[in-house]
């Protein structure tokens, strides 16, 4: 076969030369140039044999040194193979040697113990008194220190035991010993625990009364972590865990913390149907107060007190979500009424994300309500719906009773006004427009019955607050229920041909307002009578008590929602200038009211008289309701204006009022001031 294959191969060689030659000698004139082709050729050959050579040179170069190493390492082979028989010789014969050495490794054993022993003696005898004084720093709180003792205990135990177990693992009498003598460590170990849960569960008081002690509680739990981090590792090595290993304070904690969020939000309910009509109101207006503030030290305390990688408030903010959702779910799964249930949609769809808790500017950019879950399923929230609709088409209520005024009446919001007037199978009275009128009523006698103690109720402003915006509430409940009820122009046309509800809903607001003002004036009466008094002249306080009082008003009545927190009655203006300008939470445009205070000062704090005159005419131009009895005021409270100066501006007055712009809003107008001899008696007194 291999002679074959060589003529094959000489056989192509032949006619790919051929082939060749003939393409090289196509024309008469190459023939010229065989010589030239023939001498080409001939390098090429050599080239080719050259390379072939050197190919050939270098295999056999390879083979040889390949064969060279065989031998080699079939000689290293024979030697490690003769040490191999050595090695086993010697082995057998040092067998006996080993067993005779059987006494020295006891003797290395007991040595082990005995250095281990002496190395712990010193803790080993302190132990009782130790564990005493950890015991008394525990009950002392000094919670640092206490963990400091007990990880020295703990640390002298674990060792011993560890030693032991690396000696003889299976010896569990000296290990019950070790373990018995170190009893009392798990029992300080549990009370320590014990207090910082208890730190924990009150963590949101104790961040703003004593931070460092919150801080020495995390302190603590990082160190217990690191050091079940350590044993962890250890295990992997020696396989032993020390009893009451892993501790997982850290997780503990956050367990501890969930179920303090749970306990919280829970516990709000203070009151049941029976016992108070507006129950659910109360419960949920408590739990957002809760959540809010909660959130808010969270986020602006406690965060300093925890590791970053803790994400404390992240943590918390999830726990307060779970807990109000299956608050919710728990709510929307009682027996609700209609009131109850428009009142638990409203705080779950509305409240919830709003700017009065999830919402609110202190929990921003933690918090992104667009990024919340919400608090009921759409389903739960469907079925209420129906359940709440099934209860507009049954009969009239029954007329209230005097015990169901204060719950009519305080109601935040949606509560008290019963949606079963809202839509009605027959054609409403003539002289009915639901219960709107029923409604004006009772708030006018929860005002009266106010009015004649004013201790009583306590949160008056804030449920008469809570009076004004379920109008409003009302108001976009109406509108809502239109939009999805009334179907066709004709039900339209008979819904606008019955008496306006809007209209009531606002005088009742317009009316609370005047209320809420009514209450500050109230307030204010005594301390407004003592300016301009001799009291007051000789040093008095009563201006710093008007502008305190006003303040948490204000506060309060920020709370109104829009349009009524624009309402602006004339009544916060009778009084003075000043009290009605701070009184603006209440109303709009509080820089104007402000402008004309200090307007009014300018003319007062002049201390050239010369200049009187014009400081006036400025002041009416600007005022033109500004009346003689005003002014006439004023001059008497600065006192060293002359007659003549006097009557100069009065007839200046006289000549006629100055043409008020078509945008001015009167401002004293319906500011009643006193007779001047009565202001002088006051001064004299």
């Amino acid at each position: 076969p291999h002679s074959a294959t060589m003529k094959e191969t000489d056989r192509e060689a032949l006619a790919t030369a051929v082939q060749r030659v003939a393409g090289m000698l196509q024309r008469p004139d190459q023939l010229d140039k065989v010589e030239q082709y023939r001498r080409r050729e001939a390098r090429k050959k050599a080239s080719v044999e050259a390379r072939l050579k050197a190919a050939i040179q270098s295999q056999l170069d390879g083979v040889r040194t390949g064969l060279s190493q065989l031998h080699n390492a079939l000689n290293d082979v024979k030697d490690i193979q003769q040490s191999l028989a050595d090695v086993s010789k010697d082995w057998k014969q040092s067998i006996n040697t080993i067993e005779s050495l059987r006494d020295v490794k006891d003797a290395v054993v007991q040595h082990s113990q005995l250095a281990a022993a002496v190395e712990n003696l010193k803790n080993i005898f302190s132990v009782p008194e130790i564990v005493r004084e950890t015991q008394d720093l525990i009950e002392q709180g000094a919670l640092l220190q206490a963990h400091r003792k007990l990880m020295d205990l703990e640390c002298s135990r674990d060792g011993l035991m560890c030693e032991q177990y690396r000696i003889d693992s299976g010896n569990t009498r000296d290990m019950t010993l070790i373990h018995g003598y170190f009893g009392s460590t798990q029992g300080l170990s549990d009370e320590l625990a014990k207090q910082l849960w208890m730190v924990l569960q009150r963590s949101l008081v104790t961040v703003r009364r004593d931070p460092t002690l919150l801080v020495s509680v995390v302190r603590i739990i990082e160190r217990e972590e690191k050091i079940d981090r350590r044993i962890l590792d250890r295990k992997k090595q020696t396989g032993f865990v020390p009893p009451g290993r892993p501790k997982n304070w850290k997780e503990k904690m956050f367990a501890i913390l969930d179920r303090t969020v749970t306990t919280r939000i829970e516990g709000t309910q203070a009151d049941t149907r029976e016992s108070d009509k507006m129950w659910l109101v109360r419960h949920l207006e408590i739990i957002r107060k809760y959540v809010l503030d909660d959130l808010t030290v969270a986020k602006n305390l406690m965060v300093q007190c925890f590791p970053r990688h803790y994400e404390i408030f992240q943590n918390l903010l999830h726990m307060y979500q779970q807990a109000l959702r299956t608050r919710m779910q728990d709510l929307a799964s009682e027996d609700l009424e209609a009131n109850e249930i428009v009142s638990l949609l409203t705080w779950v769809l509305n409240t919830y994300t709003s700017v009065e808790m999830m919402g609110n500017a202190e929990l921003s950019p933690e918090v992104d309500v667009s990024a919340l879950e919400p608090l009921l399923s759409p389903s739960v929230v469907s079925e209420l719906l129906d359940t709440y609709m099934s209860t507009l088409t049954v009969s009239r209520a029954p007329p209230l009773k005097r015990g169901h005024r204060r719950a009519l009446v305080t109601s935040s919001p949606s509560g008290g006004l019963s949606a079963q007037h809202w839509q009605q199978s027959g054609v409403p009275l003539a002289d009915s427009v639901g219960v709107g009128s029923r409604y004006k009523e009772e708030a006018q006698l929860y005002k009266e019955e106010h009015l004649r103690n004013r201790q009583q109720p306590q949160c008056y402003v804030q449920y008469m607050i809570a009076i004004i915006n379920n109008c409003q509430t009302f108001k976009e409940s109406i509108i809502s229920l239109k939009r999805k009820y009334l179907k066709t122009e004709a039900e339209e046309g008979l819904c606008l041909s019955q008496p306006s509800m809007d209209g009531v809903l606002d005088a009742i607001a317009k009316e609370g307002c005047s209320s809420l003002l009514e209450e500050v004036f109230l307030d204010l009466e005594q301390h407004l009578n003592e300016l301009m008094t001799k009291k007051w002249l000789l040093g008095s306080n009563a201006v710093d008590i008007i502008c305190v009082t006003v303040e948490d008003y204000f506060n309060d009545f920020a709370k109104i929602k829009k349009p009524y927190k624009k309402v602006r009655g004339a009544r916060e203006r009778r009084v003075a200038p000043s009290a009605g300008a701070v009184l603006q939470g209440v109303g709009e445009d509080t820089e104007g009211h402000c402008d004309t205070i200090i307007a009014v000062a300018e003319v007062i704090k002049l201390t050239d008289p010369s200049l009187l005159y014009l400081e006036v005419s400025t002041l009416v131009s600007r005022y033109p309701d500004i009346r003689d009895d005003h002014i006439g005021a004023l001059l008497a409270v600065r006192g060293d204006a002359s007659r003549d100066m006097k009557q100069t501006i009065m007839e200046t007055l006289e000549q006629g009022p100055t043409q008020a712009s078509p945008n001015y809003v009167p401002i004293f107008k319906e500011i009643a001031v006193p007779s001047l001899n009565v202001n002088m008696a006051k001064l004299l007194k």
